[in-house]
């Protein structure tokens, strides 16, 4: 299958980092703090407040690691350089063997996933949310850096 050809420029300068956008990140950390704040105040139940709490520290948690990682993926003069929550791994030109796009529908949607297989066997999946963005656009600008051919 064919894809339209989409480039990601910003003011005719092509784009080399991409992460989660910054506002969305905040909407999370901030209805995280809203459900923490109802949980104490206006749940009752113990069941529905364990419930609650625990939806108010994952949204809280994902919101901060969502931050740490920003930005997810970038291109440098040293390598492509992918930041975790706890780790940055920077991969050369020879650390990759393939960059693809993965598509599949779920929900009744198309999902597209950004996929970096490594020379050593990792599997970097990265996800619209982790870029920020459509992957095929930044599969286009990693394709323009020179990453995906040799």
């Amino acid at each position: 299958m064919a894809y339209p050809p989409v480039r990601a420029l910003v003011d005719s300068v092509q784009q080399t980092s991409w992460g989660p956008n910054p506002a969305a990140i905040a909407g999370l950390g901030l209805a995280g703090v809203l459900m923490a704040i109802g949980c104490v105040t206006v749940v009752t139940d113990p069941p529905g407040r364990i419930l609650v709490g625990a939806a108010a520290v994952g949204l809280i948690l994902f919101a901060l690691g969502s931050w740490r990682a920003r930005p997810r993926l970038a291109v440098t003069p040293d390598g492509l350089v992918y930041r975790g929550w706890f780790r940055t791994h920077v991969l050369g030109r020879t650390d990759i063997k393939l960059i693809r796009i993965t598509e599949f529908r779920r929900i009744g949607r198309k999902v597209r996933l950004l996929e970096i297989d490594t020379v050593d066997g990792r599997l970097v999946v990265l996800s619209r949310w982790d870029l920020g963005g459509d992957p095929i656009a930044v599969l286009d600008a990693l394709t323009d850096a020179g990453y995906t051919g040799r």
